[in-house]
Formats: C-alpha cells, structure tokens, sequence
C-alpha cells in the first residue's frame, strides 16, 4: 500500500502503523485518518499479521486534531460543527477497529499523545512508553470541546471517574512516570530504546496463540463495544454541539494568538 501520511509496514507478524505529519505533531487530517482506517483493514485481513503497533514519527505520537484545518473551515464562513461531525466519522471507525480488530494491537507513545492521541493510546490493548511520554486531555481546556475517540468510556475503566473527571476540568498533564504509576501505560523506556522494546513486546505477543488471544479480546470487549459505539456517537454529536459555542470560537483564536483562552 503506498501511504502520504502514514509509514505502514509488515515484518515478523508485526504490523507497524507510524503517524507520519511530524510538522504538526501528528495531528489528525482527513487524509491521514482515511489511511489509518485502510491500514486497519489490511491488519485485518492479513493472515500473516499478528500483532499491530501504533505509533509517530518525530516528537509526537499524536497531538490531536487538527485545528488548522478548523480554523480555515470557519473562516469559510461555514460552522464549526460540519467540520467536527465529519473528521469524526473516521476516526470513530478508527477506534472501533482497534477494538474490534481479532488481534492485539499496542501503542508504542513516543511523545505527546493529547486529546484524540489520547483516546488512540487508551483504545490500545497495551501501552509502552517513553520516558518522554505525557497524556493530556486538551480537548475542554485547549479547544473548549468534549472527549470523543471513547476516551469517555476508556479512561474511566482504567483509573476510575475520579481522575478522569480531574482531568476534564483541570486538564492537567500526566507524565511516563505517573502514568505507569497509574496503570495508564504498562512499561516505561529510555526514548532511545522504545522501538527496540515495543518491536520485544509485539514479538512477544505474535509468537503466542493467536486464536485464544482473539477469543480472549473478543471477551474483553463483550461488556463495553455495545456501549462504546453508542458513546461513540454521543461523544460525536457533543462534539459538534460544543465547536459551535462562542468558547470554541474564543478557544481557536487563543490558540493562534498563544494567549490564555477567556471563557464566558
């Protein structure tokens, strides 16, 4: 598959996807998304795929989405919530595959991964780390949005609606170090040697029972995908409900201008 904006290869039953817009962090685009839910499909369909790695090229492994893009969708004079309500769609479908897909897949976080990064780490079946890994929300304080890509659902499982609810409403920053504390990541590397530990990790798991893992997963998701795709949509319609607000408005000029956003 020849990919712009993703480096997809195969290798040893290893299924590598690298978020490849390094200029903007890895940010979400419409083109990049499409070929994330291509690559899924082909880790999917491929016999020879075992296990599937996420991760990013440059100092990121995803920043988010991609604000550029809103920004230049508004000065079109058109609303915010048409641009949301689409860049969703994808990424949703992104999202559900990872869950759904019969095989593990883990997220190799070699930078920042805030807000739908986020939710792309949580949706992960493991999580290793560099040193230099931090997890921010972003999505209420730097965008005056909601959460979607599930984080909704995700995060709370994982460390519990206490801290999840700190984290909408003071969207403070989690490092390696505390995120491995908190069960969010489960190894912490060097930052030079993430891609030889996670390439250990993938290895590990490829050479294991590959039906009894997909039955396993299958379990696992049992009691939340009926959940998850409908607080997937309920994140996405909150989405587009929040961009057209005027926070959203003052929270995309703050961001351009670097200024702290004032909220009405």
């Amino acid at each position: 598959m020849d990919f712009k904006e993703l480096i997809y290869t195969k290798e040893q039953g290893i299924a590598t996807i690298t978020f490849n817009r390094p200029q903007s962090y890895n940010s979400l685009a419409a083109t990049m998304m499409a070929e994330m839910v291509l690559a899924m499909e082909d880790c999917r369909d491929d016999p020879a795929v075992r296990v599937v790695v996420i991760t990013g090229a440059g100092k990121a492994f995803c920043s988010g989405g991609n604000l550029q893009g809103a920004k230049e969708h508004m000065e079109q004079g058109r609303a915010p919530s048409s641009y949301f309500l689409e860049l969703t769609k994808p990424f949703h479908r992104f999202i559900t595959d990872v869950r759904l897909l019969p095989k593990p897949v883990i997220a190799a976080v070699n930078g920042s991964a805030a807000g739908a990064g986020f939710s792309i780490a949580l949706a992960c079946d493991l999580r290793i780390a560099s040193e230099r890994a931090v997890f921010k929300l972003a999505y209420t304080r730097v965008a005056a949005l909601v959460p979607d890509g599930g984080w909704t659902i995700f995060m709370p499982r994982l460390v519990g609606l206490g801290l999840a609810s700190e984290l909408v409403f003071l969207d403070r920053a989690i490092d390696a170090a505390e995120a491995l504390r908190l069960g969010l990541v489960h190894r912490v590397v060097p930052e030079a040697d993430l891609a030889q530990r996670a390439s250990e990790m993938a290895l590990e798991v490829a050479a294991g029972p590959a039906y009894s893992f997909a039955t396993a997963k299958a379990l696992l998701n049992a009691s939340m995908t009926p959940l998850l795709e409908t607080q997937l949509e309920r994140e996405r319609l909150g989405v587009g409900a929040s961009s057209d607000q005027p926070d959203f408005k003052e929270a995309i000029a703050a961001f351009f201008e670097k200024r702290p956003a004032k909220f009405g």
